[in-house]
């Protein structure tokens, strides 16, 4: 299974190492990254594997919104059936 983290907010130095870490404590296998500084502004979407998770999905969900939150940064972790669902016309 597979999931889509999302990461926005003024750019500092360490954003990657610190969202890569949180997913690593917690089982998660990043499968693609793609990243951007636009005019100051950090902005990440990574597709992750999520079948070595340790917590449930939704505990994960609160714990990288939190890590987003402590770090002046916004990050929405999405499974990613939600997320094709919502992109299906």
């Amino acid at each position: 299974m597979r999931a889509v983290i999302s990461v926005t907010g003024k750019d500092s130095a360490g954003i990657v190492a610190k969202v890569s870490t949180k997913c690593a404590e917690y089982g998660v296998n990043i499968g693609d990254i793609s990243q951007s500084v636009l005019d100051g502004y950090f902005v990440m979407i990574m597709i992750v594997d999520i079948d070595g998770l340790t917590v449930e999905f939704s505990k994960f969900v609160d714990i990288m919104s939190e890590l987003g939150h402590k770090s002046g940064l916004v990050i929405n972790t999405m499974h990613e059936q939600i997320f094709d669902s919502m992109h299906k016309i």
